[in-house]
């Protein structure tokens, strides 16, 4: 039986490359397009959850997410600590995409709201942000969840703090 069969996931990933971004030498855009196109290794969180980032502008940044059952909570559905990290990773990449060189952010805090329960039948889900506000301290993101439909199944809202490197 299916139910009696042992599921493994076993990840690997790579050192991830902040050097240039960490040291101020690349602007957010230019750092996020290089890990867009694969020329520095992605985060080891999104190999670990599942998500790539596939699409990135000035002032837009867009995730997918494929839903595994490694994905589910106790109830048969995609835990809601997975949805908010994607929404907190494309939020914060939409703000990123605006900071010159020099300049990072941290999110500060992350509201979410869970519009309807995603499941393995749900298919690829894609998450898309852009920036509200970007002050010299402080900026605001809004991100959606959705199914290949354009179906809500998520929004969040998250401030990051911005800081010189």
């Amino acid at each position: 039986m299916m139910e009696d069969m042992e599921r493994t996931l076993t990840i690997s990933w790579d050192a991830p490359q902040l050097q240039e971004w960490s040291e101020g030498l690349v602007t957010g855009l230019d750092y996020l397009k290089e890990l867009k196109d694969g020329r520095i290794n992605p985060p080891p969180v999104g190999i670990l959850v599942g998500y790539n980032i596939c699409e990135v502008r000035f002032g837009y940044a867009a995730y997918e997410l494929i839903p595994g059952e490694y994905h589910y909570n106790p109830f048969g559905t995609v835990h809601g600590g997975i949805i908010s990290t994607l929404l907190d990773t494309t939020m914060t990449s939409a703000i990123i995409t605006t900071l010159d060189k020099g300049k990072r952010c941290s999110t500060s805090d992350v509201k979410v709201s869970f519009i309807k329960p995603v499941t393995i039948e749900t298919g690829p889900l894609r998450c898309e942000a852009e920036p509200i506000h970007v002050g010299n301290s402080l900026a605001i993101a809004e991100g959606r969840v959705m199914d290949k439909d354009g179906q809500l199944y998520a929004h969040g809202v998250s401030t990051c703090l911005i800081f010189s490197t």
